[in-house]
């Protein structure tokens, strides 16, 4: 006879599995002590850039019984948003896989929504919290305790299955359930990603200076590209996904099955004049529910100037 603790830990990775999640783990909700060191000096090398944000939260960003109290279980859940097809017309800027479609944030938060729904209603009074990148949690070490993959060393969680073009959310509860452990590395002495990064960023294996990314270049910069990149950001406007495209475990990449990441009739088939020629209305319509908002239309002006002139 299972335990109460097995039977629940098998409800929720089953409802993950019904929402379209491809692949759930668990650890125990505890202070992530190799990765403190980590992101200190990470930090104190100024591998963030303009990133000022992840300096705050020290505590929380570590512990997440201090950002959730009483968490007692870090449910980790990978969403594949790898594209049938992302062929764009020769010359085009080019825009990363994971921004094709609607905005990820909304479509994994109503999918993590229901999750913790149907947990209550399954289970009883579990109280919990759902993130979806955008508070203080560091998802790859969760994702990489629970055994969803191992980091790779472009710093992605790389799953040996199904590669590493997917979003990794969070569901931290105050309910004891079975723990799944870390998987083996299996990189090897493969180092394509590191030879293929068009701006140097992965500055040695496992580590990735924040600052000349092309996706924190594009995405997170507010002020102008340096002129150091030019002629460097091998024609990305929006984000980048050199490092995942030559990794070898992307072979096992298969399409998504999720219509909100279909990307907008005219984003595959946009040349480059029309990219440069794009007026604020179009830019509207084809990113209305889109990361690439972020950026604004003026950001992506900025770039689209920057790596075509």
């Amino acid at each position: 006879m299972i335990s109460s603790k097995e039977f629940n830990t098998r409800l929720i990775k089953e409802k993950a599995k019904d929402l379209g999640f491809f692949f759930t783990g668990i650890s125990k909700a505890d202070f992530l002590e190799e990765e403190a060191t980590q992101l200190e000096s990470w930090l104190k090398a100024n591998n963030h850039g303009e990133m000022t944000y992840m300096e705050n939260h020290f505590d929380k960003r570590l512990d997440p019984r201090v950002l959730v109290p009483g968490a007692k279980s870090v449910v980790s859940l990978l969403l594949n948003y790898y594209p049938e097809k992302s062929n764009q017309p020769e010359g085009a800027p080019k825009i990363s896989k994971y921004a094709y479609g609607k905005d990820y944030h909304f479509v994994i938060k109503d999918k993590l929504k229901s999750l913790l729904q149907y947990i209550q209603k399954e289970i009883g009074e579990v109280d919990g919290r759902v993130f979806v990148d955008s508070a203080p949690v560091m998802d790859k070490a969760w994702a990489k305790k629970s055994g969803l993959g191992w980091m790779g060393k472009n710093a992605n969680i790389i799953n040996p299955k199904h590669g590493s073009f997917f979003f990794i959310a969070e569901l931290i509860v105050d309910l004891e359930l079975a723990v799944d452990g870390p998987i083996k590395d299996y990189c090897g002495t493969c180092t394509k990603c590191i030879d293929a990064c068009p701006t140097d960023a992965i500055i040695e294996p496992y580590k990735v200076d924040g600052s000349k990314c092309i996706s924190y270049l594009t995405i997170e910069l507010k002020n102008q590209i340096p002129n150091e990149f030019k002629g460097k950001m091998d024609n990305w406007m929006f984000g980048c996904d050199v490092c995942q495209d030559v990794c070898p475990w992307n072979r096992f990449s298969k399409p998504h099955s999720q219509p909100e990441f279909n990307p907008h009739d005219h984003l595959l088939n946009m040349s480059k004049s029309d990219w440069e020629e794009m007026s604020h209305e179009l830019f509207q319509e084809v990113f209305r529910k889109s990361a690439v908002k972020r950026t604004k239309y003026a950001g992506l002006q900025r770039n689209i100037k920057f790596i075509t002139s």
